[in-house]
């Protein structure tokens, strides 16, 4: 079963990096930022943290990860981002959503698109506290290098 996420997960963010034309050279870091980043979702999921929580913290380390791969090789965090972040989209709640409108069942519609709302806000909050750290970090990191010199 994780193997299956783990292939799936990484096959996704690559192929969403060939989609968005990522450089050859970082399609598999692609997939690697998307494979943790869903491997640690789905740890969080299984022990019971709710999947809001769970793709805010997902979408930090993703953040996290592609930072680090965007200054070791030098390419813009954009590219490992963006693949990484595509296997926590919630496209299938928001496919429920919608099809619940259109059968006339609004409440259940209501909830899943609320619910899909807030997924994507907690991906979108978790790749912006990433940010913030890694601001704050740089900032601190070039006030240290700066004093010494």
């Amino acid at each position: 079963m994780v193997i299956t996420h783990l292939f799936t997960s990484f096959i996704a963010a690559t192929s969403f990096g060939v989609i968005f034309n990522a450089p050859r050279k970082s399609l598999l870091r692609c997939g690697f930022v998307g494979m943790v980043g869903w491997i640690i979702y789905i740890i969080l999921v299984n022990n019971h943290y709710d999947a809001i929580p769970a793709s805010l913290i997902s979408a930090v380390f993703i953040s996290a990860i592609s930072h680090i791969f965007a200054k070791i090789y030098r390419t813009p965090i954009i590219i490992f981002s963006v693949a990484g972040i595509i296997p926590l989209v919630p496209g299938g709640i928001s496919y429920d959503a919608m099809r619940h409108f259109v059968l006339n069942d609004y409440n259940m519609a209501i909830q899943l698109a609320a619910k899909a709302f807030m997924i994507s806000g907690a991906i979108a909050v978790g790749l912006v506290i990433a940010e913030v750290f890694f601001q704050l970090f740089m900032k601190a990191k070039h006030k240290i290098t700066s004093r010494n010199t």
